[in-house]
């Protein structure tokens, strides 16, 4: 499974997310560093990646209905720091595999996980 890391997700979060078997990019290495979110948001619409986020904007299911978009991970973390963002992560590709999550909006935390899937 591809993934398209944000911007705002340093290259720790990228380790964890190789380490469990994920192609994962983040845009520095695509050369779209510094791009506004919504650029970054139609690269990764336009190549099918699943996208991780520590941007809450991207919370609204009006904007990003579940089932319109191959699947948005958005960490809503009090403490962003590069330890907690790799635990929590790792925490949630254990319990939710991402191929799981596919086409859902899931919103994550220190201790749950609340996943939007698709209207059937």
């Amino acid at each position: 499974m591809k993934i398209k890391l944000d911007e705002n997700l340093g290259k720790s979060a990228l380790v964890v997310l190789r380490e469990a078997g994920y192609e994962a990019e983040r845009p520095s290495e695509e050369g779209l560093a510094g791009y506004p979110d919504e650029q970054i948001w139609e690269f990764a619409q336009s190549q099918g990646l699943f996208f991780i986020t520590l941007d809450v904007d991207f919370s609204d299911i009006r904007k990003y209905p579940p089932g319109t978009h191959p699947g948005i991970l958005i960490l809503r973390l009090s403490n962003q720091s590069r330890e907690v963002v790799k635990q929590t992560l790792s925490k949630i590709i254990k319990e939710y595999p991402l191929e799981t999550i596919k086409g859902c909006l899931a919103v994550a935390d220190e201790s749950r996980t609340r996943i939007r899937r698709p209207k059937t």
